[in-house]
């Protein structure tokens, strides 16, 4: 197995923290570009599902199969891979299998070598469970603060309600030294389990991926004029998932169609099920309509939130919306549901319209409105370019996360 240590740490005795997530997700990337500038040693453990993408300077430990390191000064390829063809399945299958070799072993050997202080593992599934089965079965306990950071959808939603995981959840929270979360619900949910009320990050409500460029987004929103006078639609999430799904907003737009204005409807992220139902549509919708079938880079996504009149995200479970910050800082009007995550964060009429997911006849009425209503998206977007400032700005955001992890280090010392 190829461990190389990248070299010597670009800070040497400085603080050393080794994330562990999926390196093809934008939060993950998103999340540690925080610490850019920082004088801190940071290193990415990638989960077998994908690898970073060139040109992302961050020192990472590879582990999907088959994969050579392109720039070895950044990556480093763990292997030969021998638990790929089952192996990684399985434990996604069944987090509470610890297997003896494959990614477990890799993860606590790099535990051993580097001694990061701070372990921080991006999602409880399935990040936090690997670490903490790492752990278990490699007896590393006690050699690095572990921050957990639960995503907003069903990691603790609707996760902790099915048997399989509501063992595995209680453990990782009662074991973790810290725990953030992007909504004030999981961080209730998550002292109703188990968590120590103070392993509470400080951060509080924090985006999953720290926050948005606001003054950037705004001024390239500012570029593509008033929201008032745009006509792009935007659905960010044409697929289908438990958190969301499709087919009632199809149905939506089969009604709004005769009521709306003159306009282009982006539809991104589609799978193979909601392709066929686009294909199902009257030849009048999806004419107007422009169905994206590969994920964008999250920089295109950005330059299409600019542009759009409308944010078009119904949903079923959720925390607050990345895409509604997103919104916001674009001058988008945002339609989103009024789940329990969201209501706290934004007001009906002066920020957002709602819409249940599963009620097409309220998405409809929705989009209707705020494709005809301009004092309407005007003031909201007045009122939401001071409010994600306030909330989600990663210009405030990063200093406090710095200062985090110095402090998570700093309790770490003792024991390093």
């Amino acid at each position: 197995m190829d461990m190389r240590d990248f070299g010597r740490d670009p800070y040497p005795g400085r603080p050393r923290v080794l994330f562990v997530g999926l390196p093809q997700s934008t939060h993950t990337r998103e999340w540690i570009d925080l610490l850019d500038g920082a004088r801190l040693n940071v290193r990415l453990f990638a989960l077998p599902d994908g690898t970073p993408p060139d040109g992302w300077r961050v020192r990472t430990y590879v582990t999907a199969p088959g994969h050579k390191p392109r720039d070895p000064a950044w990556w480093v390829a763990l292997g030969p891979y021998t638990f790929a063809a089952r192996g990684w399945a399985f434990l996604r299958r069944r987090m509470g299998v610890v297997p003896q070799d494959g990614v477990i072993s890799w993860l606590a050997e790099v535990i051993r070598r580097w001694r990061p202080h701070v372990v921080h593992t991006l999602g409880l599934e399935p990040a936090s469970y690997l670490y903490h089965n790492a752990v278990s079965a490699h007896g590393i306990a006690g050699r690095s603060m572990w921050v957990v950071q639960a995503r907003g959808g069903p990691d603790l939603a609707l996760h902790r309600l099915l048997p399989e995981y509501s063992e595995r959840i209680r453990a990782a929270l009662r074991d973790c030294d810290s725990f953030i979360a992007d909504n004030g619900r999981n961080y209730e949910y998550a002292l109703e389990l188990g968590l120590r009320r103070d392993a509470v990050a400080p951060l509080g409500v924090v985006p999953g991926t720290g926050g948005m460029a606001v003054t950037e987004l705004a001024r390239n929103s500012a570029a593509n004029g008033p929201t008032r006078n745009r006509r792009l639609v935007l659905w960010p999430k044409a697929y289908e998932c438990p958190q969301s799904k499709a087919l009632p907003v199809f149905e939506a737009l089969k009604l709004a169609l005769h009521r709306l204005p003159a306009c282009e409807i982006h539809m991104l992220a589609m799978i193979p099920e909601t392709r066929m139902w686009f294909a199902a549509l009257p030849e009048e919708l999806r004419r107007i309509c422009v169905p994206i079938v590969d994920r964008l880079p999250r920089e295109e996504t950005l330059r299409l939130m600019c542009r759009a009149r409308v944010m078009l995200a119904p949903s079923l479970v959720d925390g607050v919306p990345n895409s509604l910050y997103e919104a916001m800082a674009c001058g988008a009007f945002p339609i989103v549901s009024p789940l329990e995550t969201i209501t706290p964060v934004v007001q009906a009429e002066r920020n957002v319209l709602f819409a249940r997911n599963l009620y097409p006849q309220e998405i409809a009425d929705a989009l209707v409105r705020a494709m005809t209503d301009d004092d309407l998206v005007e003031q909201a977007a007045r009122n939401n370019l001071e409010l994600v400032r306030r909330i989600a700005d990663r210009a405030s955001i990063g200093p406090k996360v710095v200062a985090y992890y110095e402090e998570l280090a700093a309790r770490a010392g003792a024991g390093m």
